[in-house]
């Protein structure tokens, strides 16, 4: 360690400076780095950088956690700013200790902790710390485990990593990304933890405002003169994707909910902007039924193909208040072998009707045409069956969402599907119809294209009823009963 001695006095130097320590931490301005054109963090980031600092410059006299709540729109360097703390925290006094979470356990593997890596590969100290995908820690093997900050995804069942973050007489750092849906349980277990006397506490909480009730809310309403609150704007950072800020205002107009939440950084009218809420999926979760309870309705198969990216083919069945998930395969273009697969399900089940996403379903749909399949093209951006809806995709999965709330179930062991149907929000557009958040938006707010969940949805896209008693006649459902 010697020849990192007048680097660790560098750094010992900075404790109670977090803004001087990003400006020494990172080549700022230096030719052939990714920071060439950059010459430092953006006015928001500084402001909460001082405050910090000047919290901790207090010293003994700070009895409580230093509590920075900031609710913002996308594309602001939340991300970068989380880094930066992570970096002081660990790297400007010894012992150190920390957790990092995010809303769901895909934003914090996939955005929150990999942003990490992108900035520790340009720290100035990044020999002194190893980083993993899990944690960052000392390279002094005696301190590994003492001196450390982990990414910890959250469990309301097992809220047990937050609640031993105990630390006397060192520092402590909590970082929650998108914290609106981070659950309470979660907030009031870290809370109770960080109660240490002459210790320095840092607990920051960053998100889009995206639920008008729950702890982060009430960081900016019940609890703020606890918290140092910030709402940013978007359209106030340099970095921000300016012309995207203006489609969403045409489109959303700047008094929307979405343009609040996405944008303004302010918590939106509606009390949620999630479209099913976590407590209509639990609840359709814990329902089961018996085998055969629905075996005198129908049985429909909804088909959501994919080609690009990440995303996945899923086939989902539907009977009355029950369902399965029939296949789900990587992006595949092969329409021929797909087409055959939906076929062998349609007679395995003896399905009444087949829905197919027209998006990348057409050659599917075409093979099964030449199969004597009469399958059905569904265009989601196509007329909804309902006024309330802007178009058949909200249509469809207004449809689902009254399934569930009535009496649907779920797989309690789907994951992926349970995540689907919680992921997508919903805003009322400016003629006062639903609109559903679009593959492509909750992509760049980190979570996966809910495919699954559009099949399933794709089994609401009109009514049926038995072949055996009508020939496969489908009528438009326009008040849908699974009886």
């Amino acid at each position: 360690m010697e020849k990192h001695d007048e680097l660790i006095e560098a750094l010992g130097a900075l404790t109670h400076d977090p803004l001087a320590f990003v400006y020494f931490a990172y080549p700022w301005g230096e030719p052939g780095t990714p920071l060439e054109n950059m010459e430092g963090p953006d006015e928001w980031q500084i402001q909460i950088l001082k405050d910090i600092g000047e919290q901790l410059k207090k010293g003994k006299d700070l009895q409580t956690a230093i509590q920075e709540a900031v609710a913002s729109g996308h594309g602001i360097g939340k991300s970068a700013l989380i880094s930066w703390l992570i970096h002081f925290a660990i790297s400007t006094h010894e012992n150190t200790r920390g957790v990092v979470t995010a809303n769901t356990e895909g934003q914090l593997r996939t955005k929150t902790w990999p942003e990490l890596s992108k900035w520790h590969n340009m720290f100035i100290a990044k020999d002194l710390f190893t980083y993993t995908a899990t944690a960052i820690f000392s390279s002094d093997k005696d301190y590994e485990k003492t001196w450390r900050i982990d990414a910890i995804p959250w469990s309301k069942n097992s809220p047990e990593s937050f609640a031993g973050l105990h630390n006397q007489g060192n520092r402590i750092l909590v970082l929650f990304d998108e914290a609106s849906a981070i659950d309470d349980v979660i907030w009031e277990v870290t809370e109770g933890a960080l109660t240490d006397a002459n210790t320095e506490i840092i607990w920051c909480a960053f998100g889009n405002p995206t639920r008008n009730s729950g702890r982060f809310r009430e960081c900016f309403r019940k609890y703020r003169k606890f918290w140092n609150t910030y709402q940013i704007d978007s359209r106030t950072v340099k970095i921000s994707n300016k012309a995207k800020i203006e489609e969403w205002l045409e489109a959303y107009g700047e008094d929307s909910d979405f343009f609040k939440v996405r944008v303004r950084g302010v918590f939106p009218s509606a009390s949620d902007l999630q479209f099913i809420s976590t407590e209509i999926a639990d609840k359709a979760q814990k329902q089961s039924y018996k085998p055969g309870a629905f075996e005198h309705l129908p049985v429909i198969i909804g088909v959501d193909p994919a080609w690009t990216g990440s995303d996945s083919l899923e086939i989902v069945m539907r009977q009355g208040y029950s369902m399965k998930s029939l296949a789900s395969i990587p992006k595949n273009d092969d329409d021929w072998r797909m087409a055959q697969l939906i076929a062998q399900f349609e007679d395995e089940y003896k399905a009444d009707a087949v829905f197919i996403d027209m998006g990348y379903g057409t050659g599917i749909y075409s093979i099964g045409k030449q199969l004597g399949r009469k399958w059905r093209l569904i265009e989601f951006g196509g007329k909804s069956n309902d006024p309330v809806y802007l178009n058949m995709r909200a249509y469809m999965w207004g449809q689902m969402k009254e399934w569930l709330r009535e009496g649907g179930s779920i797989p309690p062991n789907d994951q992926a599907l349970y995540d689907d149907i919680v992921g997508p929000e919903a805003i009322i557009d400016k003629n006062g119809r639903i609109q559903l958040e679009s593959k492509k938006d909750m992509k760049d707010r980190g979570l996966p294209s809910p495919n699954k969940g559009d099949a399933l949805a794709l089994t609401f896209a009109a009514r049926v009823v038995k072949k055996s008693e009508t020939g496969n006649r489908i009528v438009a459902n326009t008040s849908y009963s699974p009886f």
